[in-house]
């Protein structure tokens, strides 16, 4: 009997409970229809109250819900801080923890996966996880590597073994559709952020994350393209098998921990870190990283970025498509009938419908606001005004966001871009966020 399913009608009576308690708090509460801007219709208390109840049953779960509570903590900066700050450190967590696996489970999941001899291949192994994610879980070990030592005889290394939990694709997909229902709690707490491309996204990168052999073979790439790198850590994969992946130990600050409490500096080369391995991994290694939530980033000791998971990643063997790169450009440059041509040809924007095409330049200048100066600091108050202008249904942002749409071969990057700059924001870093697209996005030429 697996782990996961036998915990599936418990599970899933949680997740079903949440809509009808947020209902009642919104009766007996308010009495008023969410729309619009939160601050508007609905009181602080009824929002506090709704996130915590909404992410206390997140964080005891594995499979989907926790994944999604991954996903969604990225935007936690967006929130107005009366709502963020109760519950901010809950969201952390949904980072870092998760329920372990019986000890028995997991000596039978390595087993199943690296064959009844898999203690022969370990120095030692520790049965106490050292960190849980949305669909395993990770033990530190000492790897017995042969050949490699001083005299010729096997090294030991310091590695981390990741381990799905078992039933964890069923419990993904059971997640997943029950969470689909809970848009209206969600716009609760942010207004304007609808949950369902979002899900359906994660969805579709199921099986994906369900496959350590593939896990293992873009994370080989990534450390291909980034072998030396002084700014960029990608551990050596050194076995692996569909639920089982072992990599290399990285030791490091969490940015969970930096966000929280790392200093300024810290802060800022973080964030700087995360730019640069957003934008140049698909000319460098053919791939985006597109899970960037601050649990799978460490400061290492040496001063570069760590990554330690690369279950979702987004493959762009051409690299970033030019155009996003011309029409920001055209866009700082105040090219407003550029920047609509430009979108035309991409799907943006309808090709036969007609667009105020100043109105689209106002749109975006705002959002370029981190490129079109030598330096920037994202700032929660930043993002939380952004999200406010375009959430709005009264703001003309909000009018004219009806107009454009979202090509679906966009949609990865977009996503993932978004949560890029949640966790800039989170750390409130400061950086030449400009100089680091002008060197690896394609068509982005230097801005006068």
């Amino acid at each position: 009997m697996t782990d996961i399913p036998r915990r599936a009608v418990s599970r899933t009576a949680k997740l079903a409970a949440l809509p009808l308690g947020f209902a009642g708090r919104t009766v007996l509460g308010m009495g008023k229809r969410v729309t619009g801007l939160a601050s508007d219709v609905i009181s602080a208390e009824i929002q506090q109250r709704t996130a915590e109840q909404l992410f206390s049953v997140l964080g005891q779960l594995k499979g989907g819900a926790m994944k999604f509570g991954q996903a969604l903590s990225v935007f936690e900066a967006a929130l107005p801080e009366e709502v963020a700050a109760p519950y901010r450190q809950a969201l952390t967590k949904l980072q870092e923890a998760a329920p372990p696996l019986p000890v028995a489970t997991v000596h039978k999941v390595l087993a199943e996966q690296l064959g009844p001899d898999w203690r022969d291949r370990f120095v030692s192994f520790d049965d106490t996880p050292a960190a849980a994610a949305s669909i395993g879980q990770v033990h530190r070990a000492v790897w017995r590597d042969p050949g490699y030592g001083p005299n010729g005889g096997p090294r030991h290394r310091d590695v981390a073994v990741k381990i799905q939990y078992p039933g964890a694709g069923e419990a993904l997909l059971s997640d997943l559709k029950q969470l689909s229902r809970l848009g209206g709690m969600f716009r609760a707490i942010q207004p304007g952020l609808d949950v369902k491309p979002l899900l359906a996204e994660l969805r579709e990168r199921i099986t994906e994350e369900l496959d350590y052999e593939l896990e293992a073979e873009s994370q080989r790439a990534f450390a291909a393209a980034y072998a030396d790198d002084p700014d960029i850590y990608i551990p050596e994969v050194l076995d692996a098998a569909p639920r089982v992946l072992i990599t290399e130990w990285v030791e490091g600050i969490p940015l969970s921990h930096i966000i929280r409490e790392g200093t300024e500096d810290q802060r800022d080369e973080a964030g700087r870190l995360m730019a640069e391995l957003h934008l140049s991994a698909p000319e460098r290694a053919g791939l985006l990283h597109a899970d960037p939530h601050p649990g799978n980033f460490r400061l290492l000791p040496d001063g570069r970025l760590g990554v330690i998971d690369f279950g979702a990643v987004a493959r762009m063997p051409e690299g970033t498509p030019e155009p996003i790169g011309r029409i920001a450009a055209l866009a700082l440059r105040g090219d407003a009938d550029g920047v609509v041509d430009g979108l035309r040809a991409e799907g943006f924007v309808s090709r036969t419908e007609p667009i105020d095409a100043q109105g689209v330049l106002d749109f975006l200048r705002p959002m370029l606001e981190p490129i079109a100066a030598d330096e920037f600091r994202f700032t929660r108050a930043w993002l939380r005004a952004e999200a406010t202008r375009l959430a709005s249904p009264r703001s003309p942002a909000y009018q004219l966001s009806r107009q454009l749409n979202l090509p679906p071969a966009y949609l990865m990057i977009h996503r993932v871009t978004l949560g890029s700059i949640g966790v800039l924001c989170q750390l409130e870093a400061k950086a030449s966020y400009r100089a680091i697209l002008e060197r690896w996005l394609p068509g982005f030429a230097p801005v006068a």
